[in-house]
């Protein structure tokens, strides 16, 4: 079964992670940390994302990060494919570095914010990459140092969360310290991975008062957040879905696909077996029949061919997609 959607709106917070194929290294010196680094610094200024949380660790990294005019999926397809082309050339080597797409989940500010960063940043010392906080303050490729001072970053958002301990740089420093030193003491948080309330309240249902405890059930595993909040972002998202692509008919579509594919859709429409040709047309066959939910038949007669090619089209164009998930929001984008 194919995975759903990933969710996007401006203004969510988001926590994003993503580890190398088969859990092998990204990192491997010093020299890739900092390349990754400055390029997600410029990605951050250009697509006015803010960064909240960084982890860097050899076979995977952590984002916290606001979204704003630019769609999440832009922001990772450009930072990682910008790294992955520098990885592989670094290497020499090719193919796929990360493993399948990315993971983000949609978080709920005012109740996990401040979660969020201390799990992102007790990462290095969870993954046994440093021993302890002194360590950790010294490792540069984690915002935690630059939030204590070791470190200085343009692009990492400091004040937003030092505010939360202090109105002096001091007092905040220090408070967030202890902060930190309260979370090594809870172990991992498997809490933290999406999935509503109904995942984390032993955790989570301490901060809430006894009204707010009686929340609705309703969750969602793209989602890290109370009923209320989980049903606002869904339909936040079909708002937007029903205004951009989800509102394109089968004419529109096969166009998008046509552009991104650098055909014609006089091409896509031939029922030509050509090899370029049929892969574009698996795409828009997976695309139209499983996302916009057509009618086989129907895409059978615009595109030309049987309702069994669609049927093949259908599987082709599933496992395309899965092998490259970015290429939906290409296309819609």
């Amino acid at each position: 079964m194919p995975r759903q959607a990933r969710l996007d709106a401006p203004g969510v917070l988001q926590h994003v992670m993503a580890r190398g194929i088969e859990k092998t290294k990204i990192f491997c010196d010093e020299v890739e940390y900092r390349f990754f680094a400055k390029r997600l610094g410029e990605y951050l200024d250009e697509t006015h994302v803010d960064c909240f949380a960084w982890a860097l660790i050899p076979n995977h990294f952590h984002l916290l990060l606001r979204t704003g005019p630019t769609p999440l999926a832009t922001f990772m397809r450009r930072l990682m494919t910008s790294y992955a082309g520098y990885y592989n050339r670094h290497h020499e080597r090719s193919g796929h570095l990360f493993q399948n797409r990315y993971k983000s989940f949609v978080c709920e500010e005012d109740l996990y914010f401040l979660e969020l960063v201390r799990y992102i940043h007790l990462n290095p010392l969870r993954s046994g990459v440093v021993k302890d906080l002194e360590e950790l303050k010294r490792y540069p490729w984690c915002g935690f140092g630059v939030l204590m001072g070791r470190y200085k970053n343009s692009w990492q958002e400091v004040d937003e969360v030092l505010k939360y301990f202090g109105n002096r740089v001091g007092q905040a420093r220090a408070g967030y310290r202890k902060f930190m030193e309260d979370g090594i003491k809870q172990g991992r948080r498997p809490d933290l991975t999406g999935g509503g309330l109904t995942r984390s309240r032993g955790r989570i249902g301490s901060m809430l008062n006894a009204q707010e405890q009686d929340f609705e059930e309703l969750h969602d595993p793209r989602i890290l957040g109370r009923g209320n909040f989980v049903r606002e972002v869904l339909q936040n998202t079909q708002r937007l879905e029903e205004k951009n692509g989800l509102r394109l008919t089968l004419k529109d579509l096969t166009e998008r696909v046509a552009t991104w594919s650098n055909l014609s859709t006089i091409d896509l429409t031939s029922g030509s077996k050509r090899t370029d040709i049929a892969g574009a047309r698996a795409v828009l066959s997976y695309m139209a029949v499983r996302l916009k939910r057509m009618k086989t038949t129907e895409v059978a007669n615009f595109l030309n061919v049987s309702q069994s090619a669609i049927s093949k089209c259908l599987l082709s164009g599933e496992k395309i997609i899965k092998e490259n998930n970015e290429i939906v929001d290409e296309i819609l984008k």
